[in-house]
């Protein structure tokens, strides 16, 4: 993740003391300044065997388990907040991990390039698929196996029954709350069922 201002940007989001399941954690940044910064206890899931080996040495808790066989794992409600930054991009089942989101978490958090901000759609424009900083790879070697909007998100929460309880954009470490399906090179919302 090593974004400073998108993690304290997702943090602000997290209630202080919550149970945390950080889906696709990565190396653990997110976690460890949660339970850090804001008293939250929880786990991380990774697939990655570096990725997870990473979280150990941070001291956060990690399972090892393919996201896209689901959460079964889980009891409903056993966390009180379950993130999936920068996971909704890599997964087949993205509209079931939204649901799976809400059926174990209170609170649902996710982030995610948005493919709608305008350098893309200006290389889309000009015939190309855009690499940016967001974006940094070529179309045939992206681990990314789909895009999505800010505007594609709050249809897709609505038509599956969730509730969007807050959503702004981050662009160069700064939050965009103005134009931000435009503006903004990541997506962020909260929402719950």
């Amino acid at each position: 993740m090593s974004d400073n201002a998108l993690i304290d940007s997702i943090a602000r989001l997290v209630p202080p003391g919550s149970r945390v399941l950080d889906l696709g954690c990565g190396n653990g940044e997110l976690l460890a300044h949660l339970v850090n910064e804001r008293q939250c206890t929880g786990y991380g899931v990774e697939i990655d065997d570096a990725k997870v080996h990473a979280c150990l040495q941070r001291g956060v808790n990690v399972l090892q388990l393919n996201l896209e066989d689901g959460l079964s794992v889980f009891e409903d409600k056993s966390f009180d907040v379950v993130l999936q930054i920068d996971t909704l991009q890599h997964l087949r089942n993205a509209q079931t991990m939204l649901l799976e989101t809400v059926r174990v978490g209170r609170i649902g958090i996710v982030a995610f390039p948005n493919f709608a901000h305008w350098p893309n759609r200006m290389s889309v424009l000009q015939g190309r698929m855009p690499v940016t900083k967001r974006l940094p790879y070529q179309w045939y070697d992206t681990p990314n196996i789909r895009v999505g909007t800010f505007a594609d998100f709050e249809v897709l929460a609505r038509r599956n029954g969730l509730r969007v309880e807050q959503s702004f954009g981050m662009h160069e470490g700064r939050e965009v709350n103005v134009l931000p399906n435009l503006m903004a090179s990541t997506a962020v919302f909260r929402f719950t069922r």
